[in-house]
């Protein structure tokens, strides 16, 4: 069982920069796959970008790469999404969410956060 809790959401202007924290707790494992999602109501949830827990592995999708980074903090079982230069449609609710397996897909995540708020304003 893992459990993750996103924090650090809230009201930006566009052009500002926010750092969403994902405390994980539980058992983890050396294959473990952290990642960010956010979805916007009536869309499904987009994969943003994922990290494994013990290497330095990482992937981005396209849509994100090159404005958001995502880095980890071992010692706090802590992982982070730096988002710079936000924009209106960014605006979402960001969740990450755990899984055992291959990095560079975006599915099979089996425990999730319940999600934390980001507002964009233009």
């Amino acid at each position: 069982q893992v459990q993750l809790v996103e924090s650090g959401g809230g009201l930006v202007q566009a052009g500002d920069s926010l750092r969403l924290s994902c405390t994980v707790s539980g058992r983890t494992f050396s294959n473990s796959i952290v990642g960010w999602f956010r979805q916007t109501p009536g869309k499904e949830r987009e994969f943003l970008a994922a990290s494994e827990w013990a290497s330095s592995g990482t992937i981005y999708a396209d849509s994100v790469k090159g404005r958001f980074t995502i880095s980890r903090d071992n010692a706090k079982t802590t992982m982070y999404l730096q988002m710079n230069s936000l924009k209106a449609e960014d605006t979402a609710v960001y969740y990450c969410a755990h899984k055992q397996g291959v990095l560079r897909l975006a599915s099979g995540y089996s425990y999730w956060g319940p999600g934390t708020q980001v507002t964009v304003s233009s």
